[in-house]
């Protein structure tokens, strides 16, 4: 890792702090986006939806006018070429699995009452001890998972 890498991850960091202060100081909401994405697919809010879906879209444009800069994809292998020093490559188990998984977290938000947006960066902030112990089962479930798909599955790099 060099310092431009470690540099962007700072800026990315402090960027994510400020949007999650932003929309807690100015609309009073927490930014949890699986909170912010299932209000607005399930419940529909009306009056309360113009901010979900900018904070939404901003989500996704971001990268996408990063990469239209020149920013590339930063530390993410793209195109399923293995190129040194690039992280994260295509899904080792192909995408019914990712999809799959992407669907198992969704329920795993609904039942933790958040994700890692909503009790790692904000309810942390706020020394909720409710988020702590969210996030605490949400890095354990993940060692977890990474050990018993390498190690006794023998799934992974």
């Amino acid at each position: 890792m060099d310092w431009m890498t470690s540099l962007q991850g700072l800026i990315g960091g402090i960027l994510i702090g400020l949007s999650a202060t932003w929309l807690m100081a100015t609309l009073g909401r927490i930014a949890g986006i699986s909170g912010i994405l299932g209000t607005l697919i399930t419940q529909r809010p009306r009056g309360d939806s113009a901010w979900r879906l900018a904070f939404l879209l901003g989500l996704i444009s971001g990268p996408i006018v990063l990469m239209l800069l020149g920013g590339g994809l930063g530390n993410v292998a793209g195109g399923g070429v293995d190129v040194t020093g690039e992280v994260i490559g295509q899904p080792a188990g192909g995408v019914p699995l990712m999809l799959l998984a992407g669907l198992l977290v969704g329920v795993g938000t609904g039942l933790g009452s958040g994700c890692t947006s909503g009790h790692g960066v904000c309810g942390l902030s706020r020394l909720s001890v409710r988020s702590l112990v969210a996030t605490i089962t949400f890095l354990v479930a993940a060692i977890v998972t990474v050990f018993v798909v390498r190690h006794m599955i023998g799934g992974g790099a």
